[in-house]
């Protein structure tokens, strides 16, 4: 596996791969690598000639008083995972790669950006899209491919290839859980262990919404008031967000259907945990 810092000699090296008819699969991460993120590497392999990993925690995806600082970084332990899962490149540019001095441009998806994680984390997706352009344009991939447990933010780079006529395939992946159903997360290393305890019930709720869907219930109130007091029941627990939306357009729905997803962000103690799932079988 090869290890590239610079923005000039990645770009170098994708442009010549794709000259050379190399198809080129990508997974761009902030690292701290889990099961969930070997999954795409994993399925990355199969689908491209060049398998990509970027990690690069991104600051301007960071709000005043959000854990930059705090969040966790292991450069070698994430090397020896993507070189086990057959990474030909790993992409680990600085910060001052990605920002040099006088940078000043920016992607903003509109309006889809603006519910659920965007009302809570204001400038949060600006600077996700404006991260994923600049390392689709560094990278020069085929394919990528992300999470579904970050729905919001699969859909808003959706959308951005969409509008912007980028030639990139994206794939979302199925949520990784652990044994106990709670979605990894890097995020999951702040959580005690009661935290954790509590933290199972986000899974839990997803779970006993659609078992009540499956018995008949569509309101969307009826099951967003039972999950809510779910949470509520938790003392370490506060609610950022619990909505039923429509999977394409994130508008909420008053009944539910095949494009019905909850999703919901609860703070357990500091630590921000988001989870979704779909309410019907959508196969």
């Amino acid at each position: 596996m090869e290890l590239i810092t610079s923005v000039e000699q990645m770009q170098r090296r994708c442009l010549d791969e794709r000259q050379a008819g190399n198809t080129i699969s990508f997974v761009p991460t902030m690292g701290f690598l889990h099961q969930g993120h070997l999954s795409l590497l994993e399925e990355g392999r199969e689908r491209g000639d060049l398998l990509v990993l970027s990690i690069f925690v991104n600051p301007a995806q960071f709000g005043v008083g959000e854990d930059f600082e705090e969040y966790p970084r292991d450069l070698q332990q994430d090397s020896r995972l993507a070189e086990q899962c057959g990474v030909d490149i790993l992409f680990a540019p600085e910060v001052k790669q990605m920002y040099p001095a006088g940078y000043a441009c920016y992607v903003d998806v509109e309006r889809i950006t603006e519910p659920l994680c965007g009302a809570s984390r204001p400038g949060h997706f600006r600077g996700v899209s404006t991260v994923v352009n600049k390392l689709f344009n560094i990278v020069q991939p085929h394919v990528a491919l992300f999470g579904c447990k970050d729905f919001q933010q699969l859909a808003v780079i959706r959308q951005m290839v969409s509008d912007l006529n980028m030639p990139v395939e994206i794939i979302g992946m199925p949520i990784v859980r652990e044994p106990d159903g709670l979605a990894m997360s890097s995020r999951n290393v702040y959580l005690t262990p009661e935290q954790r305890l509590q933290a199972l019930t986000l899974s839990a709720v997803l779970t006993q919404s659609r078992d009540r869907v499956r018995a008949g219930e569509r309101d969307a109130k009826t099951l967003l008031a039972a999950a809510r007091k779910q949470i509520d029941a938790l003392p370490d627990a506060r609610l950022d967000y619990l909505q039923i939306c429509h999977q394409h357009s994130l508008e909420e729905v008053a009944n539910v259907d095949e494009d019905s997803v909850m999703l919901l962000a609860v703070f357990v103690g500091d630590t921000r945990l988001i989870d979704n799932s779909y309410l019907l079988d959508v196969s």
